[in-house]
């Protein structure tokens, strides 16, 4: 029997072997084999004493939500808790990689003879990759740190050496002001990173630092960000575990974390998030994405959100069905793909059963509708097949596809997905794959739609979602991920920011060029750090926070040649021009 407490995915990892969930891409996450134990994010009324007597760790967040550590045999358990309202793993998270300021209008709110604003009072959040703590363009004019505290989440907490985890979180190390400004003083590089060795290996989230709040003093001021007389707090999301990527239990600590320094500190803060991934119903029902939501109610913040760069990546299909007509799907999937995982979902109201044919012709279904997962082996390919059920905050319906190797590799070719409708009412149907991070160059849809390609979590209700344009050309930037979201069809993007070839701040000093919707969105979140200090900071207007900066935002958007009717599903409401943003 399924358990309707656990999401889909949950239920279809438990019900796998130890051999299936290695080969998968989604089914392992969160899930610790040595000790078979599972880390878990849980949405929970009351309060949490029952979970805490099963879990072998629990982090409590804000507005009921809680990451929790618990041995396999005791879900069910967690499960029969009243308390506890719905249970999800985690999913991986993806850095969206593929001349901005004068474009975006900040020149002219920067100016010293005008208004003057540069992020002062204000505080901006980076959750990313980490920070080159060390580089000239975080800094102060005396040499001395502006980050107001850090926290490495990959890294081993020791206590010998004062190296702990924040005050009620398990994992990671925190570096306070005072601590790395002595690392600052070391003198050697070798002393420096012992005192503070968190380091920034991809440079990602320097880079995205460097454009929303760089004060440029790495490139003779060349290349100063958005807010560069702001104070930063720094997340490095990871963990300690050998893989290291980040997953969303590490997102929502790291957004809690922030806020909660920042009501300590009483500064506004504007929360940049430059990743996301594309698993979900990409229509802001997820529980990392309710809790983003949630968290937005709570102290004076902006959440700004990449849309992704997976328009052009061939991961997004729809259709409609249509009675007593078959719909086929053809699926390309490049030699040496180890694993590849398919999301269907449609109206729960629909009925479909489901043939899988291989690029030999090998054809096996129709699959009937049977709730739960089922197994089929086709040549070289073993497919876990799983009909899921809506949710206490979803209605639609989550067909789940998993592709495994029997030995190291799925089989390559053209396989085809066909669905055939037993029922038809509503008819919509969208599939997605993994994000083009995972996925070989050429494996997706061969007949794709670059509509509804927004990651998650920027199909969140309350975030900024920011897509990307070329400010050369003033062209939407092709990768930028569309909206709207699914079956609501919220305006999403809200609106874009240069995202292609834009120079900021690199790793050991100096500049480098990067594209993609990380770059953009820092961007949206120096400029919400600017509206916050001209209304709070100054006074204002000491409720400018929240939706009431998108409402500016969007109302200060410029037009992009080509595009007649806004808002639309490529740039919303325009590209980010800050000067207009400011009220009257």
């Amino acid at each position: 029997m399924e358990d309707q407490k656990l999401e889909n995915l949950l239920n279809l990892a438990l019900g796998a072997t130890e051999e299936e969930r290695e080969k998968s891409l989604n089914l392992d996450v969160g899930y610790h084999p040595i000790d078979r134990e599972w880390e878990l994010i849980i949405k929970y009324s009351g309060n949490l004493d029952q979970v805490r007597a099963l879990a072998i760790q629990v982090v409590e967040l804000q507005n009921e939500y809680a990451i929790i550590r618990i041995s396999q045999s005791r879900i069910d358990l967690l499960s029969d808790i009243p308390e506890v309202e719905y249970i999800e793993k985690p999913k991986r998270l993806f850095f969206q990689i593929a001349n901005g300021k004068r474009v975006s209008c900040i020149n002219e709110v920067q100016d010293t003879r005008f208004l003057d604003m540069r992020g002062q009072g204000v505080l901006v959040a980076i959750i990313d990759s980490g920070i080159d703590y060390a580089n000239e363009d975080f800094r102060n004019a005396d040499g001395t740190t502006r980050i107001r505290v850090m926290w490495d989440q990959s890294l081993r907490p020791n206590a010998d050496e004062e190296k702990n985890p924040p005050k009620g979180y398990r994992m990671g190390v925190e570096f306070t002001e005072e601590q790395i400004n002595r690392a600052l003083e070391a003198d050697s590089l070798e002393e420096r990173r012992r005192m503070v060795p968190s380091q920034d290996i991809s440079g990602h989230g320097t880079a995205v630092a460097g454009i929303a709040a760089g004060n440029g003093r790495g490139s003779g001021k060349l290349y100063a960000g958005v807010a560069p007389e702001s104070e930063l707090i720094v997340v490095k999301m990871g963990s300690p575990m050998p893989d290291g990527f980040p997953r969303t239990t590490e997102l929502m600590q790291a957004m809690d974390y922030v806020v909660r320094k920042a009501l300590e500190f009483r500064m506004p803060v504007a929360i940049n998030l430059s990743f996301g991934n594309t698993y979900g119903s990409h229509d802001g029902r997820s529980l990392v994405e309710r809790y983003i939501d949630d968290l937005s109610n709570f102290w004076k913040s902006v959440i700004c959100v990449g849309t992704g760069n997976e328009a052009a990546s061939a991961g997004h299909t729809s259709g409609v069905l249509q009675k007593r007509k078959e719909e086929r799907i053809q699926l390309a999937v490049q030699a040496d793909e180890p694993t590849l995982n398919i999301q269907i979902w449609k109206a729960y109201t629909d009925e479909v059963e489901i043939s899988f044919v291989s690029p030999a012709g090998t054809r096996i279904g129709p699959i009937q509708s049977v709730l739960g997962s089922q197994r089929f082996r086709i040549g070289e390919t073993e497919i876990l097949l799983y009909y899921g059920k809506p949710s206490p905050y979803n209605v639609a319906q989550e067909i789940y596809i998993d592709m495994i190797p029997v030995t190291d590799y799925i089989t390559s070719g053209v396989w085809q997905i066909i669905l055939n409708p037993t029922r038809v009412v509503e008819g919509q149907y969208d599939l997605w794959l993994p994000s083009e991070n995972v996925l070989n160059r050429g494996t997706g849809f061969l007949y794709p739609d670059e509509e509804v390609t927004l990651t998650i979590p920027s199909t969140a209700d309350k975030v900024i979602s920011v897509g990307a344009y070329d400010a050369l050309t003033f062209s939407y930037a092709s990768f930028s991920g569309r909206g709207y979201t699914w079956q609501d069809e919220r305006t999403k993007p809200d609106l874009v920011a240069p995202g292609v070839n834009v120079r900021t701040t690199a790793v050991g000093g100096g500049v480098t060029v990067v594209s993609g919707t990380s770059f953009a969105t820092p961007f949206v979140t120096g400029a919400s750090a600017l509206l916050m200090e001209w209304g709070i900071v100054r006074g204002n207007d000491p409720f400018l926070y929240g939706e009431k900066v998108k409402a500016y935002l969007r109302r200060g958007a410029r037009e992009l040649p080509g595009f007649g009717k806004y808002p639309n599903r490529e740039v919303g409401y325009g590209r980010l021009c800050l000067e207009r943003s400011l009220p009257d």
